[in-house]
């Protein structure tokens, strides 16, 4: 007698595998990264990732007036990756050239 298709079967946790890519390319990402000082180059989109916080109204605005139009992006990524590495240097630069648009 065969069992009936409906039979119980013991299930198993599934897990993910982990994503090799992300570890290994994470240290290269970070390499390739454009710094307030160097000329951005277009970029292939294959090794870049999307890094994403919430911002409330007045932040995303003062961002914007501080950027300038169309420029909220690069300056966010390059202010931040300055401060990642603790380039004082860059950071410092970045809010001159902010204080003079003011």
């Amino acid at each position: 007698m065969s069992k009936p298709k409906n039979a119980m079967k013991a299930k198993t946790p599934k897990t993910r595998k982990p994503n090799k890519l992300a570890a290994d390319t994470a240290a290269e990402m970070i390499v390739k990264t454009v710094t307030a000082s160097e000329e951005p180059k277009k970029a292939s989109r294959d090794g870049l990732c999307v890094f994403a916080f919430r911002l409330t109204p007045e932040e995303r605005t003062a961002i914007h007036k501080a950027a300038g139009p169309a420029k909220a992006s690069k300056f966010a990524r390059s202010l931040l990756v300055a401060a990642a590495r603790n380039d004082a240097a860059a950071v410092k630069a970045i809010m001159k050239a902010v204080q003079s648009k003011a």
